[in-house]
C-alpha cells in the first residue's frame, strides 16, 4: 500500500505546504553554501566565482525560474558560463538531456552517463552528490522556520488537514520539521519519494476533497503550476517578504479559503503580487 492508500481525510479542507523557502528558511542557505559553490569547485570556475554565484542565485532564487530542478538550473548556469566566461565541454548534450529526460535525478543522470559516456554527466552527478553531502553539514542554526510559519501551520491545522508537499529529500524535510516541533500539525509528509508536487496533490484529492477546498501554499512558480494542474487554489509566500506573507495567510487568506471567498479576484491579486515580486 502507498502512503496515499493509507491516508484518511479528517476535514473537508486541505492545506498543502511546501518546505524549503516556504515554511522553512532553508532554501537560501542551501544555494549560498552548497549548490553554487559545489558547481564552482567541480568546473574550476574560481576566477569568476563572485559573478557566477550571483548568476546562480538569480536563476535559482530571485527570478521566475526559482525552485526549478537542480539539473535544469545547472544547465542554465553552465550555458551562461560557456557563453560568457569559459568553455564547458559537452554543455549542449547536457542541456538537451535536461529538456528531454523523463526524470531529472541522480539516478537518471548516472544512467545517462553510463549510456552515452559524456564526461559532463559524470561531473553533474559528482556535483549533485557533493551538494547533498554539503547540505548535511550545514550548521543547524541556518535551518529554521520562517517567522510566522508556526502560527500559520497551527491556524491551518485547526480547521483543515495539512500536508507537506515538497520536492526535497524526505529525510531532510522530516528532520527539519521535527526539530522545531512542526510535525505536530502535519497529517502527511509528501516529498520527492512519493512523486512530483502535481502528482501528490492529485493523489490527495482522491481522498475526497473538492478542488476548491484544497490550497497549495508555496514560494515558487512550480508550486503554482502544481496547483493549477489540479485546478486547486494557490497562496504565495513572497521571497524576502516571508514573515509578512505568513501573517497575511493567518489573518486574511486562510479565513477567505475556509469561507469560500478565496477563489477569483483575491487569488488573482495574490498571484499578481507573487509574479511581480519575482520579476
Amino acid at each position: 500500500m502507498s502512503v496515499f492508500d493509507e491516508y484518511g481525510r479528517k476535514h473537508e479542507f486541505l492545506v498543502c505546504i511546501d518546505s524549503d523557502g516556504c515554511a522553512m528558511d532553508t532554501m537560501d542557505c542551501k544555494h549560498f553554501y552548497c549548490f553554487g559553490p559545489c558547481m564552482v569547485k567541480e568546473w574550476e570556475l574560481e576566477p569568476w566565482k563572485d559573478e557566477i554565484l550571483d548568476y546562480w542565485n538569480r536563476v535559482n532564487l530571485y527570478s521566475m525560474s526559482r525552485g526549478i530542478n537542480r539539473f535544469l538550473g545547472l544547465a542554465m548556469v553552465l550555458s551562461h558560463v560557456h557563453d560568457t566566461y569559459k568553455e564547458i565541454s559537452q554543455i549542449g548534450n547536457f542541456s538537451s538531456w535536461t529538456k528531454e529526460a523523463v526524470q531529472l535525478s541522480n539516478e537518471s543522470v548516472k544512467a545517462a552517463w553510463e549510456d552515452n559516456g559524456c564526461e559532463i554527466f559524470r561531473k553533474a552527478l559528482a556535483w549533485s552528490q557533493a551538494v547533498n553531502e554539503a547540505v548535511t553539514k550545514l550548521p543547524g542554526e541556518l535551518k529554521k522556520p520562517f517567522a510566522g510559519a508556526r502560527e500559520g501551520l497551527l491556524a491551518a491545522h485547526e480547521a483543515a488537514d495539512v500536508a507537506i508537499v515538497s520536492s526535497a529529500n524526505k529525510e531532510a524535510v522530516k528532520e527539519e520539521w521535527e526539530k522545531f516541533g512542526l510535525m505536530d500539525w502535519v497529517d502527511i509528509c509528501l516529498t520527492q519519494t512519493e512523486g512530483s508536487k502535481a502528482y501528490c496533490i492529485g493523489e490527495m484529492i482522491k481522498a475526497g476533497y473538492a478542488p476548491d477546498h484544497v490550497l497549495m501554499v508555496g514560494d515558487a512558480p512550480g508550486d503554482q503550476d502544481a496547483a493549477e494542474k489540479n485546478q486547486v487554489l494557490y497562496y504565495p509566500i513572497l521571497v524576502k517578504r516571508e514573515e509578512e506573507s505568513w501573517k497575511r495567510f493567518v489573518q486574511e487568506a486562510l479565513p477567505k479559503f475556509l469561507e469560500g471567498s478565496y477563489k477569483g479576484a483575491y487569488q488573482e491579486q495574490m498571484i499578481r503580487v507573487f509574479r511581480d515580486n519575482l520579476s
